[in-house]
């Protein structure tokens, strides 16, 4: 057997014959405002990892958000969720927008994200934090700060305050009303997303840190204790240390690379993945990963996102950073199909385009050369070729 450019190529008869060896299939749900410009430059990637390093990839689309709901009024449908359940991976854009601030409650874009999640049971949400040399200047925080980080957040996705019963608004009467939300984990979800912060922190710098509000709430307590029994069952290996949730945002602005791989609960890991990612200077550039229960190492149940939202005041304008969406399909690449030197090839292209000074505007400087959201989407292909 042979290689050329990914393709192994295998002697038959005295015949080359290029054979792929594995196939996927990929869900792209582009949803609304900027998403559809993005996921096009995603779909162009997938393309050439396609033709040029035998990725053999099966791309369908569908909508979702507001999108969905203009055609089926919902926001997604049942389609789309059969396809989701029966891919590889799910490659989602950004849903929401003024358009549908009336929409009925649960028929607002932001519904069919929380289905996906609920359904295809994707309980850890990983958001990297990773500041790229050629963009240490577009943080807030000083070079020496910010100047090669690398952490990683691991938040609980499907329980906790936004999932627990009860909930709801109540009219008491008298013109008074009472909002009731309710925090709730159980033992088994704190383990789950426990180990899998632990599993990452082995393949990267081997320290936790757990987070929650122990101190006032019993929820933050069960935490602390499940995840210290369970480092101490099976990952003794690996520093521990716990951090009320208050301080651990502070911690992040004043010093974020004393972090390795940062665990918590829906609710604060939602605000915590938020601060760091302002650490690196743009939402644009920052992808995350939703998974479910792994079999043999590979994340079969799986979404994959940036971290920006829709953005309709760009819509159309051709000026969106990509460069989230596609280093959320390199995600896609490490953990849903195990091929880690394709993940490191793509982003290696992305420095590289960075590096030699190319910008979409919200990453720009008075040096950069600015670059529309395809120009970028055809600097990192060219920049594929030439490391192939």
């Amino acid at each position: 057997m042979i290689m050329k450019r990914g393709f192994p190529l295998i002697i038959n008869g005295g015949v080359l014959r290029r054979v792929r060896l594995m196939s996927y299939k990929i869900l792209i749900l582009p949803g609304d405002g900027i998403g559809p410009e993005v996921m096009q430059e995603v779909d162009r990637v997938i393309n050439w990892f396609n033709k040029e390093v035998s990725l053999s990839a099966e791309v369908e689309y569908e909508n979702v958000g507001g999108a969905s709901y203009e055609i089926n009024k919902t926001a997604i449908s049942e389609k789309a969720m059969d396809l989701a359940k029966n891919c590889d991976a799910v490659l989602f854009g950004a849903v929401g927008g003024p358009k549908w601030d009336n929409v009925e409650y649960e028929n607002r874009p932001e519904a069919g994200l929380l289905r996906l999640r609920k359904d295809l049971d994707l309980f850890a949400n990983l958001r990297p934090a990773l500041c790229f040399s050629a963009l240490v200047d577009a943080s807030a925080l000083k070079k020496e700060i910010i100047e090669g980080l690398d952490i990683i957040i691991v938040r609980e996705l499907t329980g906790g305050i936004y999932f627990g019963e009860p909930r709801g608004i109540e009219d008491l009467g008298s013109g008074n009303r009472r909002g009731i939300n309710t925090q709730v984990y159980e033992s088994w979800e704190i383990q789950r997303i426990a180990e899998v912060a632990f599993e990452l922190a082995r393949k990267r710098n081997n320290k936790v840190t757990s987070s929650e509000k122990r101190n006032v709430m019993e929820s933050g307590l069960l935490w602390n204790e499940e995840v210290t029994k369970l480092h101490k069952e099976k990952f003794s290996d690996i520093e521990l240390e716990h951090m009320l949730a208050d301080n651990c945002g502070m911690q992040l602005v004043r010093w974020p690379k004393q972090f390795d791989v940062i665990v918590t609960d829906n609710l604060f890991g939602d605000m915590l993945s938020d601060v760091a990612a302002m650490l690196t200077g743009s939402l644009g550039m920052l992808p995350s990963a939703s998974l479910g229960k792994a079999r043999n190492g590979i994340f079969s149940n799986a979404l994959y996102e940036p971290v920006h939202g829709s953005a309709p005041d760009i819509e159309g304008m051709g000026v969106a950073n990509a460069l989230a969406s596609i280093l959320s399909f390199a995600m896609a690449l490490k953990y849903s199909f195990s091929r880690i030197e394709d993940a490191n090839l793509l982003e290696k292209a992305i420095s590289n385009v960075l590096e030699s000074g190319h910008r979409t505007k919200d990453i720009a400087t008075k040096y950069s050369k600015v670059i529309s959201t395809v120009e970028m989407g055809d600097a990192v292909i060219s920049e594929l070729n030439n490391l192939t």
